[in-house]
């Protein structure tokens, strides 16, 4: 090999790639100008109802399509494929096959009446052709040719549909802008033209959100690959009869005018086969192949023109569908900017992205305020602050409370500190009026579940004087005691003589469980009633494990003296009390006897007898 066909032999495939390239390139600005939309199409798409707004999707589609194929080389294609499935080597197997099998199964005198009788050599013709083309692998074939081409023009097709995605939310934003405004026309459009995309390193539809359009049947693309693909395998399976009816016009004229001059030709031996050697060679000559492949380009362009009327009705039904799905899913709020400028306005200042929270929020206001609590949200700004600013933990706290404003309250006296809030759960215990920033930050930083949680349920009265406990003593007492001891607690702080109250307090830290006893709210509220709160404090935490005379004395003397409350001396002594009354009832009883003595006891005795009851 020269060095001149060498160099020429390792540039042909940069070469050709370069060509391809420049092909595909010179036919974008032609699509690109074909999906363009005109002034009456752009019209057409402001239509106030979806059936015309469907419509107008389907024309421009329909025209971009049509524009697409325009140039389409049905033959070039057909031929491309046919030589890759090596056709010619299949239809020429078969002949054999077939003309082997008719020559075994006529006799000699009906194969040379053949040659003398057109009707016979028709019959014979028509035998062979239809064994041919009728026969598995034929149609395999056939259907392998049908399947490269529709692969070949669905990806120009394809292509097409992309150039149409650009109208299409066009013609999108038309129909929606006016009605709903920019936000929502351009949220639906995009959702729209995403559907129209194809992965070019893949030859395919590309998967989009919610929608797997390379095999399914819900995108633009997914439409273009199973129409075209079910249209060419239906092309695949009538084919047969009319490359039949076209191979048998050739032969039939064949054998009834030229057998004569073909036989001139022919061996005499050949005389024995009738006018089966000429339909052997007139099946297999390339002009009879030509005509199969002209009726296979025939049929592809007739299928196709038809794909194109289902595909542009499909992709204007998927459009609409589009539009009907997300207006399903967002029924309140589009109802709302159809029915009030001011809140079509301020859905033009959303991000997208914040659609969902729009649709929440205008729920929960909704629900709890009606439509005038949206109007005065809109007046006063703390709509758009929900949407824009509301952090995730005050959404929760507004789906559990049902209420925007619990939300937005929580937000405000939690500010950063508003996810430790939903952490603790303390929005479900208390409401945010409940609380100030800095009692809040005072009760989060305990950093304790139980703790947290207990203090929370308390009313603000009964927080603040724990509040001025250490740290690490106020989360112990939280752990402790329960919600109605640590009430009662406060109250003995802030009721209680600063002395008593230290003695309270240090009594409980040390021994949480005495405030079973003190935490009674009849104990609790008799020693802040007694006259010597001292006396009474002391009274209460004065332990004995026997009961005592002396010290019941002393208390009782101390409610005698009306220094305490005498409520205290039966929560102190109930057990010493009760013996004492049980004592003195028996006492009394006794005493009566020896005054008053016994009665005497009356019998009657009953007896019946002459003169009656005795």
């Amino acid at each position: 090999m020269s060095t001149n066909a060498t160099a020429l032999f390792r540039i042909r495939p940069v070469v050709s790639s370069v060509t391809a390239v420049a092909l595909v390139l010179a036919q974008i600005p032609t699509a690109r100008a074909a999906s363009a939309m005109t002034r009456a199409e752009y019209e057409a798409c402001q239509a106030r109802d979806e059936q015309g707004f469907r419509a107008a999707i389907e024309s421009l589609t329909r025209r971009s399509l049509e524009a697409s194929i325009a140039g389409l080389d049905y033959k070039s294609i057909v031929a491309d494929e046919w030589r890759r499935g090596g056709i010619d080597d299949v239809i020429d197997r078969q002949v054999d096959r077939a003309i082997g099998e008719v020559r075994d199964e006529s006799s000699w005198l009906q194969l040379w009446q053949s040659l003398a009788s057109k009707d016979k050599a028709q019959e014979l013709a028509t035998t062979a052709a239809e064994r041919v083309y009728r026969s598995e692998a034929i149609k395999k074939a056939l259907e392998g040719v049908a399947t490269g081409i529709g692969k070949e023009i669905g990806k120009r097709i394809e292509l097409a549909i992309v150039d149409t995605g650009g109208p299409a939310t066009q013609c999108m934003q038309a129909f929606l802008g006016q009605r709903y405004g920019a936000t929502i026309a351009r949220i639906v459009a995009t959702g729209a033209g995403k559907e129209y995309g194809i992965d070019p390193t893949k030859a395919g539809a590309q998967v989009s959100t919610g929608q797997v359009l390379i095999e399914g049947s819900g995108g633009m693309a997914g439409v273009v690959v199973l129409v075209v693909r079910r249209q060419l395998a239906n092309m695949a399976s009538r084919i047969g009869q009319r490359v039949i009816g076209s191979v048998l016009g050739r032969l039939v004229s064949v054998v009834a005018g030229g057998v004569g001059l073909v036989l001139i030709a022919k061996d005499i031996w050949d005389f024995r086969h009738g006018v089966l050697p000429i339909v052997s060679e007139e099946m297999k000559a390339k002009a009879t192949k030509e005509k199969v492949r002209e009726e296979l380009a025939k049929s592809v362009r007739e299928q196709i023109s038809d794909s194109l009327r289902e595909i542009s009705e499909k992709t204007a039904d998927r459009v609409v569908e589009i539009w009907l799905e997300f207006r399903r899913a967002h029924a309140k709020v589009l109802e709302l900017a159809e029915r009030q400028d001011v809140f079509k306005r301020f859905l033009d200042t959303v991000k997208p992205d914040d659609l969902p929270k729009v649709d929440e929020i205008v729920a929960l206001v909704l629900g709890s305020e009606g439509e005038a609590g949206i109007a005065r949200r809109l007046d006063n700004g703390t709509l758009h602050r929900a949407v824009s600013a509301l952090p995730p933990g005050a959404m929760e706290i507004a789906r559990e409370a049902r209420s925007l404003e619990t939300a937005l309250q929580w937000s405000a006296v939690a500010g950063d500190a508003l996810p430790k809030v939903v952490e603790f759960e303390i929005h479900r215990r208390a409401k945010p009026e409940l609380f100030t920033r800095a009692s809040l930050q005072r009760l989060l930083g305990l950093q304790d579940r139980v703790a947290v949680t207990r203090l929370a349920s308390l009313q603000p009265a009964a927080r603040e004087p724990l509040f001025e406990l250490e740290p690490g003593e106020l989360k112990s007492l939280a752990r402790s005691l329960d919600e109605s001891q640590l009430d009662s607690l406060s109250r003995y702080l802030t009721g209680l003589d600063k002395p008593s109250a230290q003695r309270v307090l240090r009594v409980v830290a040390q021994t949480p469980s005495r405030m079973a006893e003190l935490g009674k709210p009849r104990v609790r509220d008799a020693i802040l009633a007694s006259s010597d709160q001292a006396a009474a404090v002391a009274m209460m935490l004065q332990s004995s494990s026997i009961p005592d005379p002396n010290i019941l004395l002393q208390h009782a003397q101390l409610v005698l003296d009306g220094r305490v409350s005498p409520i205290l001396l039966w929560e102190k002594h109930p057990v010493s009390l009760a013996g004492t009354a049980l004592l003195a009832l028996a006492l009394l009883m006794m005493l009566k006897r020896l005054i008053f003595g016994t009665r005497p006891r009356i019998v009657v005795h009953e007896g019946r007898g002459r003169g009656g009851r005795l």
